[in-house]
């Protein structure tokens, strides 16, 4: 199957089961509801869910066990495209082509559905029918793994050092640092939730999280491209906004070229980290690849 086939029938299969998982918007709150079904049905890739799924496969996992956790995952990620969307924040009125939560909703609701979709995940990867027939200890780590990479070492405090960075003269470590936090640490614990949940041994841990960190680094620096030669067309938002806010990217570090390089690099590096695993990690390689190639 060829990897956008791949990721198409996926994304199709996480919407389905998040359209199962979230609340209606028939119950009350209403808002609340509608609120949070705005912002995961927007649109999007799926693409950390879809990176727990195929890291799942690639240890041998054949069931449909991890999908809740996976949704789980989709979750964190919207929570925080919201938060960044905000006036406080990024200040960005659109995402994904469509009006920003808190431009239908409200900056109050916005934050509260940014967190309630956050608490949800994890209420999500505890309840009794998921966890049943997964070994204690792995729901543990998932969920260690999970929260680790949504706070204060992982998204929300690499977003913190982002702010505080914006307009400053920083050196290279804390462009890496911020990078590899804000984005790549919810790569990197997608990719290794489908690890634990498939059973994967030490070394297998070792190599997908090798993977994760090449990946999520080279995710980062793409999307720092894309907002400089980017179409907005394509990527659903505005470009040139962090030129605009003088934040801290690898192009505005080491320029446009110099960063392609560098996420060519990364993406070698988590490709060369999948040569202990046969064929079953096809599908993280064809995601590595599109994560490269990507136009929005």
């Amino acid at each position: 199957m060829d990897i956008r086939d791949y990721l198409r029938e996926k994304r199709l299969q996480m919407d389905a089961a998040l359209e199962r998982f979230l609340p209606p918007e028939t119950e009350y709150p209403f808002s609340l509801y509608r609120a949070m079904r705005y912002s995961v049905f927007a649109g999007g890739k799926r693409l950390r869910p879809i990176l727990a799924i195929a890291a799942y496969e690639a240890v041998g996992g054949t069931d449909d066990k991890i999908i809740p956790y996976a949704c789980a995952l989709e979750m964190v990620h919207t929570y925080s495209l919201i938060h960044d969307d905000l006036p406080a924040m990024d200040d960005d009125d659109y995402r994904r082509g469509k009006p920003s939560s808190h431009r239908v909703f409200g900056e109050a609701l916005a934050i509260l559905t940014g967190d309630a979709l956050l608490t949800e995940a994890f209420g999500l990867m505890t309840r009794s029918e998921f966890v049943e027939g997964v070994e204690r200890d792995v729901v543990i780590q998932v969920i260690n793994e999970v929260s680790g990479a949504a706070g204060v070492q992982g998204m929300v405090g690499g977003q913190v050092v982002d702010i505080e960075s914006e307009g400053k003269e920083v050196d290279f470590a804390t462009v890496q640092w911020i990078h590899l936090h804000k984005t790549g640490a919810l790569i990197i614990a997608s990719v290794r939730m489908g690890g634990w949940l498939g059973g994967a041994g030490k070394k297998e841990m070792a190599a997908l999280t090798r993977y994760g960190e090449g990946i999520g680094l080279a995710f980062q620096i793409v999307d720092d491209i894309l907002d400089v030669e980017g179409n907005e067309a394509d990527l659903g938002k505005k470009v040139g906004v962090d030129q605009k806010r003088r934040k801290v990217t690898y192009p505005a570090f080491i320029g446009v070229e110099t960063s392609r390089t560098k996420a060519i690099e990364l993406m070698e590096s988590g490709l060369s980290a999948l040569e202990i695993f046969d064929h079953k990690a096809d599908r993280l390689r064809g995601i590595a690849r599109f994560i490269l190639e990507r136009r929005y």
